[in-house]
């Protein structure tokens, strides 16, 4: 399959999307796959300090909260100090499951994401936020996608089901099933929660990269779901992209996400054209809220 994909036409798509709104990153110097160059001598002071005071605030709020997978590879990469090397991370990260980075200017096409994934590479995008983004931003940025992403990468398990996902992905372009296969992505992925044996806890790398929603997301009580996760409910189920999150999934183990994107996803996909999709903040009958007022 052929994977590389116009700049023009992407860039065309994006604007249409979003009312002529122009990515950031310089998409200028790449290769057909979107893939750059991480140009590390070109950050400023500043922006290694920004990447230290996110680093702190961060890492400050994890104990107790994100997942020990998480948290211990986050020591062992060691990278308080400043924007990180791509290239010495991905050595560890090759050795340890066979993932490697590659550099990004941003966004780019769902084609290329999957193919990426699907051949373990993992795409992080090479510029960070500005200072006034520090709490909020729209795009992913170096901080989000390193951060909260790549920690994780260094477990087989995880690292396999992020293998399998972009195989998905692949296969959903030609099934059209691209809208339901992105719940999924941002319901566990960058959205997760586990059960572990001392309680729910974050891997999802949207989480793990907020400085609100780490605490929130775990909070009982608030308006939002947790609900074991049901592959087929998950790909019904519609999310916010500019608020919390209405319903988070709640896993056992990694290796029930792996399980559970083994079968054929053609038959789900057909169903669902079916079926109506569900609010963000839907609770079916039988569900169980995970996190109940206390």
């Amino acid at each position: 399959m052929d994977t590389s994909v116009s700049n023009e036409d992407f860039l065309a798509t994006v604007a249409e999307k979003s009312n002529g709104a122009a990515l950031r990153g310089d998409y200028q110097h790449m290769d057909a796959h979107y893939v750059v160059q991480q140009d590390w001598n070109a950050y400023t002071e500043a922006e290694h300090e920004l990447w230290r005071k996110l680093y702190q605030r961060q890492s400050a709020l994890l104990p107790g909260r994100a997942c020990d997978e998480f948290i211990e590879a986050l020591a062992k990469m060691d990278i308080g100090a400043g924007i990180p090397v791509f290239e010495k991370t991905s050595k560890e990260l090759f050795a340890a499951t066979g993932w490697t980075i590659v550099a990004v200017p941003g966004l780019i096409p769902e084609l290329t994401f999957f193919d990426h994934l699907a051949n373990r590479r993992f795409p992080v995008t090479v510029w960070l936020r500005t200072p006034e983004e520090f709490n909020y931003i729209v795009e992913p940025d170096v901080f989000h996608d390193f951060f909260g992403h790549v920690p994780l990468l260094f477990n087989p398990v995880f690292a396999d089901y992020m293998q399998r996902y972009g195989q998905g992905g692949l296969k959903a372009m030609k099934l059209g099933g691209l809208d339901e296969l992105a719940r999924l992505y941002w319901y566990t992925v960058e959205f997760g929660l586990i059960n572990t044996p001392v309680g729910v806890r974050i891997y999802g790398a949207g989480i793990l990269s907020s400085g609100g929603e780490v605490e929130y997301c775990l909070t009982p009580g608030t308006k939002s779901r947790h609900i074991r996760l049901d592959i087929e409910r998950c790909l019904r189920t519609l999310y916010k992209i500019d608020s919390y999150q209405e319903t988070y999934f709640v896993i056992d183990s990694y290796q029930q996400l792996f399980d559970g994107t083994a079968p054929d996803f053609t038959p789900i996909y057909e169903k669902l054209k079916s079926m109506d999709v569900l609010p963000a903040n839907s609770l079916l009958d039988g569900e169980v809220e995970l996190l109940p007022a206390q």
